[in-house]
């Protein structure tokens, strides 16, 4: 497909809204896969095996994302705000880049956590530098000339209105 004709980008509001909802859903997947992960390892300690619990997690979100964006380009709260995740031509979504793509969702989120936990932040100044870490997205989406985030572009995604 030409650029021209592809669906414009959503507004960074939409987007802002959308991961307020999907923050809301994977509550709902962060608690089964921890209480499914706890239940097997017959952890009662949150410190025991946190590190891996963490990389369970890690996983089982990105197999949340890349599975939905592979069959159909949209998570639950995508479709909801109508917001499709698509190829740079507006194709359907290889594995390849469903995997890049989340893998760099979390490029400014993981500094910034790193960041708070060196600097033994706790509360609201670790809880204002997540979030800053979480608006950072919205700033390269300003400079882009398809709207795009940082990470779409890195990924050849895009995201569209649908």
């Amino acid at each position: 497909m030409p650029p021209s004709s592809l669906p414009p980008a959503p507004t960074f509001k939409r987007r802002v809204l959308c991961m307020v909802y999907e923050g809301l859903l994977l509550f709902a997947v962060v608690f089964i896969a921890g209480y499914l992960f706890d239940t097997l390892t017959q952890s009662r300690n949150p410190e025991n095996l946190r590190h891996v619990r963490q990389f369970v997690l890690f996983l089982m979100l990105g197999l949340y994302f890349v599975w939905f964006w592979m069959h159909g380009g949209q998570t639950l709260a995508m479709k909801t705000w109508r917001i499709r995740v698509t190829a740079k031509d507006g194709g359907r979504l290889r594995l390849g880049h469903a995997i890049l793509r989340y893998l760099l969702c979390w490029m400014f989120l993981l500094p910034a956590l790193a960041l708070a936990e060196v600097l033994q932040l706790h509360g609201w100044p670790a809880l204002g530098l997540t979030l800053l870490a979480l608006l950072l997205p919205g700033v390269t989406m300003r400079f882009d000339a398809d709207r795009q985030f940082l990470h779409d572009r890195l990924a050849r995604t895009r995201l569209t209105a649908s």
